[in-house]
């Protein structure tokens, strides 16, 4: 990992056709600019984390046995006057 230090305004490449511009400087954020070619995929990594948080939530098998139990179990408590 390369660890640089910029200061507003200032900028740095990578490789030939990115290029990362630091715009402003809060006491917790930084606002960046990213000029990079269209093909080039940018994303936060909070956004790639919870995309697979979601997938994983996706391929949890549920059979229909299980979904009867959860709702016998939904129901059953309904009736009893719980909430």
């Amino acid at each position: 990992m390369l660890i640089l230090q910029r200061k507003k305004e200032q900028a740095l490449v990578i490789g030939d056709n990115i290029s990362i511009k630091v715009l402003d400087i809060g006491n917790d954020w930084v606002k960046l600019a990213i000029d990079a070619p269209r093909d080039v995929t940018i994303l936060r990594s909070e956004l790639i984390e919870a995309a697979s948080a979601n997938q994983e939530a996706v391929s949890i098998s549920v059979n229909a046995g299980s979904i009867s139990k959860i709702n016998k179990l939904f129901y059953d408590q309904k009736d009893s006057g719980d909430t």
